[in-house]
This record gives structure tokens, sequence and C-alpha cells, in this order.
């Protein structure tokens, strides 16, 4: 074969070749997508929960930045040479993808035509539909405590420009409600801006991060607090971030007040009269910084008041040779019955309304779906509690009476948002 020959044949398989094995890879990526929103369109996890990207197919050329950007990995894949969401559950408001785009294709928003989304109207400064009020976290829609830091600085730099000509007086410049990062963040802009305020919350330093089941290990991205400065974890346990918080909240004398719930918000002509579990203050601007859990929901039943209810779980090696029952279809309930059912001697029963779980985190599907298959937890779809006793639990199922012998009770079905202040 002559040289003249083999550059013909070499340019040949290089002309032909690589296209065809571009198209050849692009449709098996197509199909891996395809797969993928099929089995999550399957398992109920087909709508986001919270801020998620939308893709001008128009305007999308294919680059895969997107895909590549996010953190989370396999949220966002190409299909037919466009990138679009096939893991739309998973996807937690990174925002990383918007930011990798080169051509501007990607929307962040919130809700969906099947699933709205339940959160206030805000201008651009985070002051709400109500004057005076501001919210920042994920009250506001917006997830990840990275965002919560950022939102509650800009809040307050919005608060200080409003109230920085006004010091007359007695009342306060700015009472944060809410003592998790957001909150947290909030109260040292304050502290930075030189304003007077408080800062109250219903439980205890931490806010939602409070709440998590110990050694909860939590993703965290990096962030600035103010005064502090960076932080730049990427995972850690709940316990040492508690601990970098309250070293934060010591270190610059915060006026945290843990264990004071608000009750009633008012307006009048001095800006607010906000009262709480343990007194009353007026100030002139009000920054929510309370999450999305609000006011633990309750099941509403009789017998809930039994001392053996609780709507949280901090120690789950507490809990040893009880017979538990966990109610809620979401993650902290599916994480809450798992950790649970690994204890010595429990026997765990889930009851959640729906006919199927869905619309939580992959591996704690896979845990639940262990635990069930092993015995360790006993699931009750279909199932609300009609009344709570001191050692038994009555539950209707799908029409069927049932009683279970019971010591504990925990329900985490989400949170009772303060919509009433706004």
């Amino acid at each position: 074969m002559s040289l003249e020959t083999i550059i013909y044949v070499v340019t040949g398989i290089l002309v032909l070749g690589l296209p065809a094995l571009y198209v050849w890879n692009e449709r098996r990526g197509t199909a891996k997508a395809k797969r993928a929103l099929e089995s999550a369109t399957i398992a109920g996890l087909d709508q986001p929960a919270s801020l998620h990207p939308v893709i001008d197919p128009d305007s999308c050329i294919g680059s895969g930045s997107c895909t590549k950007a996010c953190p989370e990995q396999g949220i966002l894949q190409l299909i037919n040479g466009k990138a679009a969401l096939v893991n739309p559950a998973r996807c937690i408001g990174h925002g990383e993808c918007q930011r990798a785009c080169p051509v501007d294709a990607i929307t962040l928003v919130f809700g969906t035509e099947q699933r709205g989304v339940d959160i206030p109207n805000l201008r651009g400064n985070f002051e709400s539909n109500v004057p005076g009020i501001f919210i920042a976290g994920e009250l506001g829609g917006m997830g990840l405590i990275r965002n919560a830091v950022s939102q509650g600085r800009q809040a307050v730099e919005a608060v200080a420009l409003q109230v920085k000509h006004d010091k007359s007086g007695e009342a306060l410049d700015l009472l944060i409600v809410g003592a998790g990062p957001a909150g947290i963040s909030a109260s040292l802009q304050a502290k930075k801006e030189g304003l007077r305020f408080i800062t109250v919350d219903q439980e205890d330093l931490g806010g939602t991060i409070f709440t998590y089941p110990r050694q909860k290990l939590v993703m965290l991205q990096p962030m600035d607090l103010p005064l502090h400065g960076p932080v730049r974890l990427r995972e850690v346990e709940k316990e040492p971030l508690l601990e970098l918080l309250m070293e934060v909240v010591t270190k610059h004398e915060l006026d945290i007040r843990s264990g004071e719930r608000v009750t009633e918000i008012k307006r009048d002509n001095d800006g607010y009269h906000v009262t709480t579990t343990a007194g009353q203050y007026v100030t002139r601007k009000v920054l929510l910084a309370i999450g999305r859990r609000g006011t633990p929901r309750k099941i509403g039943c009789p017998g809930e008041k039994c001392e053996k209810v609780t709507y949280r779980l901090l120690d789950p090696e507490k809990y040893h040779h009880k017979k538990i029952l966990v109610v809620g279809g979401g993650d902290s309930a599916i994480e809450a019955a798992v950790a649970l059912s690994t204890q010595p001697g429990n026997t765990v029963h889930l009851s959640y309304r729906g006919d199927q779980i869905f619309r939580i985190k992959e591996g704690n599907r896979q845990r639940l779906d262990q635990a069930v298959e092993s015995g360790k937890i006993t699931m009750l779809l279909n199932s609300n509690v009609t009344s709570i006793e001191p050692a038994a639990v009555h539950i209707d199922q799908a029409g069927t009476k049932i009683t279970i012998d019971n010591d504990q009770v925990f329900v985490l079905i989400g949170g009772v948002l303060p919509t009433e202040f706004l």
C-alpha cells in the first residue's frame, strides 16, 4: 500500500470516524439521561423542592458546562445536545450551573406548574410585602447554608441603610427572629453596622442545624461570616458546626436569646411591637430568619399532648428497647426511623398518609428499603394517627382500625410557616 493510499485511509477514518464517534457518544449520553429522568418520574422525584434551573432550549448550545459545574453531579445532563434537569428532586439550588453557562441559557426559579412553593414576596433588598419586615434564608425559598449566610448579611445591610438616619428613641433598630446560619450572619452584620438589635429563637443556637440527629454529616460550600471571615469547610458533622457557631457568637458577644418564641408582630407608628413568650420589644425593623421548619406541625389528634410525643430527634442512641412510631414521609422522618431502627431492641413503625414515599434523597430511600426488607422498620402507608395513649397508638390505615403498642412517638411532618406575620 502506497503512502498516498495510507494518507487517504487515515484521513477518511478521521473525517468519517470522529463525527460518528461523537454522534454515538451523544446518543449514549442521551439514552442514559432519559433513563435517569424516567426513573426520577416513576419514583415521584420529578419535581424540584426549591430553587432550581430552567434551561432555555433555544439558547442552550450544549457545551455541558452546567453539568460539570453542579456539585451534586448527575442532576443536569445533556439530552439531544441540550441541558436538561433529569433528577429534579435532588437539586438543592447551588446555582453553579447558572454561573457556568456561557450563553445565559439558565434561569433559577422557584416552584413548577405541578408543584407550587409557598414563599413570601420579596424585594431585591429582602424586604417582604410588609414594609419593615425582612426575610433571609430558607423561609424566602433559598436553601443551603451559604445562601442563608449571604442573605442574612445582605438583608441587614439594607436595614442599616433605612435606619441609619434615625437613632432617636428607645426602640431597637432591628429584631432578628431565628439563630440559625442566616440569623447569626445577620447578627454579626448588625454588630458590624452598629445597630441596636436583639436576636431571639424559639429553640437553641443553630436553628435547623440544632434539630439534626447527633453526628449528622452536613455538606457546606465556602462562605464568609461577617466579622469572622472565611469558612472553608466542605463537610462537617453537626456538633463541630454548632461549636463553630457558638464560638463566633461568644467571641463577638452577640445578644441571642434562646427558648423565646415570637407570638405576635403588630405594626404601629413607631415600627413594630413584637410579643414573645418572654416579653415585648419595640423595634423599627424585623428580620425573619427562621427557615421553613417554622413551628413544628402537629397531628391534631387526641392524646398528642402526651409526654412521649416529640417533634425532633436529637440523639437516637438514647432510645433502646423501645416501641417507637415515627410519623412522616420526608427526609427527616426517614432519617429518624432508620437511625432509631439501628439501636438495640427497638421496634420501629413508620406511618405515612400517602400510598408511597417519594421526594426523598436516594441514599435515604436505599437505607429505608434495606431497613424494611430486614424487618427493622414496619411501614404503615395510607395511615393516619387517630389517637395516642400512654402505652399505645391508634391508627386508621386505609379504613382499617389498628392499634400498636408504643413507648415513643416522633412527629416529623414539617412546620407551620409564619404567614400570619406577612
